[in-house]
């Protein structure tokens, strides 16, 4: 009789251990970590949603940081994630390439503006043309995100250095860079937002996405400096900039804004993250970055299209 109670005791612990780590699988199974552009926020908290009503009972948990941060935190921190989608593709090659993934997709483009806040000095004057008179002005507060850690940082800096060549003055670059007060400098494009909402800022510098998603006025630039344009990426390239902060030094040179993503080697949601991503450039993926202001590339493209897995590399073209 005692042998007995105790073999139904241990079965039943067996049973209860069973069904415990069943069910933390279970959830774990259901989880994906997702690092993304500041400027992914808008799109990717709708594609979150549309995914959780698709995948009853997942959870996508979103992490939003400038791009290069977004990718160190793998390379560097250690950090556990499913997937990393920055604002600038190079920096997947970059950080995350070969160690941490093994391909890229490209699956969207952006262009950079001035954004307006309201009530900035000198808004009924400014324009795609005089942009850089107004911003020198004294009186006018700017701002820009961190190139260290955040592509529209460099792109802000990139677009300066073509506007110098596009206007033909010389000096205008170090002039915009010497005219904007360290205090307007944010990690990310979206930490500018709330300065510019409460007045502190007169303008800043940021995706064409962004200014719409949140309502802002905009000066659009000439395209042949707003890094828009893929069939001038020629003219953008003569942009080159090499930055340190006497701990790192960034080298970048002009290019087409492009965004890219990829799945974390060793991921621990990895099937979780192919479905996510075939939601991204599917149709409804494609006509959410659409309303979200911001244009899908269609199809989209990886130059290792043949390292992806099928269930993503039949929805995507070769570079």
């Amino acid at each position: 009789m005692i042998e007995f109670c105790l073999m139904k005791h241990n079965l039943s612990v067996f049973l209860i251990f069973l069904l415990a780590n069943f069910f933390a699988y279970a959830g774990d199974k259901c989880k994906l970590i997702i690092f993304h552009a500041g400027s992914l926020t808008v799109p990717f908290s709708r594609l979150e949603k549309v995914f959780e009503e698709k995948h009853p009972g997942c959870e996508v948990l979103r992490e939003a940081s400038g791009s290069r941060l977004a990718a160190r935190k793998v390379a560097e921190l250690a950090k556990q994630a499913d997937i990393v989608a920055v604002s600038d593709y190079t920096v997947i090659d970059e950080i995350l390439k070969p160690e941490y993934a093994v391909w890229n997709l490209y699956f969207a483009r952006n262009r950079m503006v001035i954004a307006i806040s309201k009530g900035a000095r000198y808004a009924s004057e400014i324009n795609g043309n005089n942009w850089y008179k107004i911003l020198l002005k004294k009186s006018v507060e700017y701002g820009r995100s961190d190139p260290f850690l955040d592509p529209c940082g460099y792109r802000t800096l990139l677009v300066w250095k073509l506007a110098e060549r596009y206007y033909g003055l010389k000096g205008l670059y170090r002039k915009l860079l010497d005219g904007m007060s360290l205090r307007n400098l944010r990690p990310k494009e979206t930490d500018l937002l709330p300065l510019a909402q409460s007045g502190d800022l007169d303008y800043h510098f940021t995706y064409l996405s962004l200014a719409r998603q949140h309502g802002f006025q905009y000066v659009t630039l000439p395209e042949e400096i707003d890094l828009g344009n893929p069939s001038l990426k020629n003219i953008y390239s003569e942009a080159v900039l090499e930055l340190t902060d006497g701990k790192q030094t960034l080298k970048v040179r002009g290019k087409p804004i492009v965004y890219g993503i990829t799945i974390v080697k060793g991921a621990p949601h990895y099937q979780t993250a192919v479905e996510f991503i075939k939601l991204l450039i599917g149709s409804k993926g494609q006509e959410i970055l659409k309303d979200s202001f911001q244009e899908p590339l269609v199809p989209p493209v990886s130059p290792d299209r043949d390292f992806m897995p099928e269930a993503l590399r039949i929805h995507v073209i070769s570079q």
